[in-house]
């Protein structure tokens, strides 16, 4: 059975996200290495990131609409979303949490910030994980 175009689309999320943001993270660990530390100098990483990543979503979500059979969403695929969305979002909670914290204890912001970012990128990619799973266990 192929997949759907819902699935398909979860799948294009999960990979770009990961890869995309992934690189922002491994980029930006080596800047901080390299003694890079005000905030405003990861600002144009972060933006190129991010039109990076629209880029590759929209491509990805052409080919997919290109090569499925577009149903729309139904009541599954709704229920998938919520129960995955319900089950992470937990990781953005307890990041948020560290952050204020983290500002309580006057961490510095560049370390905030990316924590923040992290929590994010975590509680996205493990509703996109749960989703997958629900798709496959038939949920």
């Amino acid at each position: 059975m192929s997949a759907s175009f819902e699935e398909k689309s979860v799948w294009i999320q999960l990979l770009s996200l990961f890869l995309v943001m992934g690189g922002y993270f491994v980029v930006a660990a080596r800047m901080w290495d390299a003694g890079v530390t005000p905030i405003a100098a990861y600002v144009p990483l972060f933006a190129g990131a991010v039109v990076l990543l629209v880029v590759v979503q929209v491509a990805g979500h052409i080919v997919a609409a290109i090569t499925s059979r577009q149903t729309g969403a139904d009541e599954r695929d709704r229920l998938i979303g919520w129960r995955a969305e319900s089950n992470a979002a937990w990781i953005l909670g307890v990041g948020v949490l560290l952050a204020i914290g983290g500002l309580a204890m006057s961490i510095d912001n560049l370390w905030v910030a990316h924590l923040l970012l992290a929590a994010m990128l975590l509680s996205e990619l493990t509703k996109y994980a749960l989703q997958l799973a629900y798709y496959r266990l038939g949920v």
